[in-house]
C-alpha cells in the first residue's frame, strides 16, 4: 500500500551544511602502501585538509645503529625500504668505507651498481603494479596489470636468488665490496631477462599510460610545482616529475655510475602522470645499465678486505660522514659519527619516501577523495623508509 499523495502541496527539498567531516584513511588502508594513516577533512568529496600520521612502523633502527658493529649493521638496514633493500646497504657501506678510508676494488663497485639496478626495475614493477590496483581496482583491470608486474619481479627475484642465494634481502653489500661474483653463465642469463622484460614493457604501458582511464585518473591529479617541490624538498622520481633533473648518481656519482652514461628522466608537468612516466622510462634506462654494466665488468677481485673474523676489531677514526645513492624512491644517505670505537656514536638516515611524503598536506586539499589514491600512489612512500 503507498502512501498517499498531499495534494496541492508543493514538494521542498531541505539541503542543510553539516560542516567538514574528518575520515581516517588508513593504517589500515591498501591504498596507503604501508601503515600510513591519513586524517581527511571532507567537504563533501572535497578534500579540504590532509594531515599524515606516520610512525607505526617505527623500530628504532637509528638508536639501534648505536649497539651493533660497522660489520653488523648492513644488513639491518636493508629491513627499511624492504621494495629496494640493496640501496640501503649500499648508502651505508659507501658511509663506512669512505670515512674509514677503506677501498673497494673496481669490480666490486659495478657489482653493486648491477644490483642497484636490478632492484630499481623491481621496485618500480612493485609500483606499478600495486598502482593499477588503486585506480583499477581488482575488478576493474587493476588486477591483470597487478600480476603481470609480479610476474616480470618473480623472474628477477629469481635471478637474483641464483646470483646471491636469497630472493630479497640479498646481503649484497659489505664494507670492502661486494659478497658475490657474477659468473659468464649469469652474465648470459641477466642479459636474456633484460631483453625479455623490455619486451613486455609496452604490454605494461597499454594497460596503464595508454589507457584512457588511467590518464584522466591521473592527468592534472596531485601537481607538485617546481617551487613547491624544492620547497618541501621532494626527492627522486617525485622531483624529477616536476622539471627538475637531479639524480645522485650523475649529481655524485658513486660506485660504477661515473663510467656509465644514462639519461636522468624529467617531466614538467608535475602531475601524477608525470611521475608515472618518469618511473616507465627509469625502467628501461635500468635495463639498458645491466646491460652496460655486464659487458663492461672489470676483472678482479669483489672483495679488499681480509676474512673478518671478529666484528668488532673494525674500528673507524673520530670524524662524521654524508654518503648518499639513487634509491627508486630518491636520495637516500646516511650521516655517520665515530668516535673511534668499533660502534657509530651516532647514526641517522636521510630517506627519501620521508621527504615526499612532506608534500601530502599541500597537494591533496582541493582535490577529490579519489584523487587521494592516486596522489598517494604515484609518490610511491614505502612506510619502513619513513618510520626506520
Amino acid at each position: 500500500m503507498g502512501i498517499p499523495a498531499v495534494s496541492g502541496a508543493p514538494i521542498e527539498v531541505v539541503e542543510k551544511e553539516f560542516g567538514e567531516l574528518a575520515l581516517n584513511m588508513g593504517p589500515q588502508h591498501p591504498s596507503t602502501h604501508g601503515v600510513l594513516r591519513l586524517v581527511l577533512h571532507l567537504s563533501g568529496e572535497t578534500v579540504v585538509k590532509a594531515t599524515p600520521v606516520i610512525g607505526y612502523l617505527h623500530r628504532g633502527v637509528e638508536k639501534l645503529s648505536e649497539h651493533l658493529a660497522y660489520d653488523q649493521l648492513a644488513p639491518v638496514y636493508e629491513r627499511d625500504d624492504y621494495l629496494s633493500p640493496t640501496a640501503n646497504s649500499n648508502a651505508y657501506v659507501l658511509a663506512v668505507e669512505r670515512l674509514g678510508g677503506i677501498a673497494v676494488p673496481r669490480r666490486g663497485q659495478w657489482l653493486r651498481s648491477f644490483v642497484s639496478e636490478w632492484q630499481r626495475v623491481s621496485s618500480h614493477l612493485v609500483w606499478l603494479g600495486t598502482l593499477g590496483l588503486d585506480l583499477g581496482g581488482a575488478l576493474g583491470g587493476g588486477t591483470t596489470l597487478y600480476m603481470w608486474c609480479f610476474r616480470e619481479r618473480e623472474r628477477i627475484l629469481d635471478f637474483l636468488e641464483e646470483l646471491t642465494g636469497t630472493r630479497f634481502h640479498t646481503n649484497f653489500n659489505v664494507v670492502g665490496g661486494a659478497r658475490y661474483d657474477l659468473d659468464p653463465a649469469l652474465a648470459t642469463k641477466s642479459h636474456a631477462l633484460a631483453a625479455s622484460i623490455e619486451e613486455r614493457l609496452p604490454e605494461l604501458w597499454s594497460m596503464s599510460g595508454g589507457n584512457p582511464i588511467f590518464e584522466e585518473r591521473t592527468r592534472g591529479v596531485g601537481v607538485i610545482s617546481k617551487d613547491l617541490a624544492m620547497g618541501v624538498g621532494v626527492t627522486g622520481p617525485t622531483l624529477r616529475g616536476s622539471g627538475i633533473g637531479y639524480d645522485v648518481r650523475r649529481a655524485s656519482p658513486y660506485d660504477a655510475y661515473g663510467d656509465l652514461v644514462f639519461d636522468v628522466i624529467t617531466r614538467t608537468a608535475g602531475d601524477a602522470e608525470a611521475r608515472f612516466q618518469v618511473r616507465m622510462d627509469e625502467i628501461k634506462v635500468s635495463l639498458k645499465l645491466v646491460r652496460d654494466i655486464v659487458e663492461g665488468l672489470p676483472s678482479g677481485p669483489v672483495f679488499s678486505r681480509k676474512p673478518i673474523k671478529n666484528p668488532k676489531a673494525t674500528k673507524l677514526p673520530k670524524g662524521e660522514i654524508y654518503a648518499a645513492v639513487e634509491s627508486p624512491r630518491g636520495e637516500l644517505g646516511f650521516h655517520i659519527v665515530s668516535d673511534g670505537t668499533a660502534n657509530p656514536y651516532r647514526l641517522k638516515i636521510n630517506a627519501p619516501s620521508f621527504k615526499n611524503l612532506q608534500v601530502v598536506p599541500h597537494i591533496l586539499p582541493g582535490g577529490l577523495v579519489a584523487d587521494v589514491v592516486a596522489t598517494l600512489g604515484s609518490l610511491d612512500p614505502v612506510l619502513g623508509d619513513v618510520d626506520r
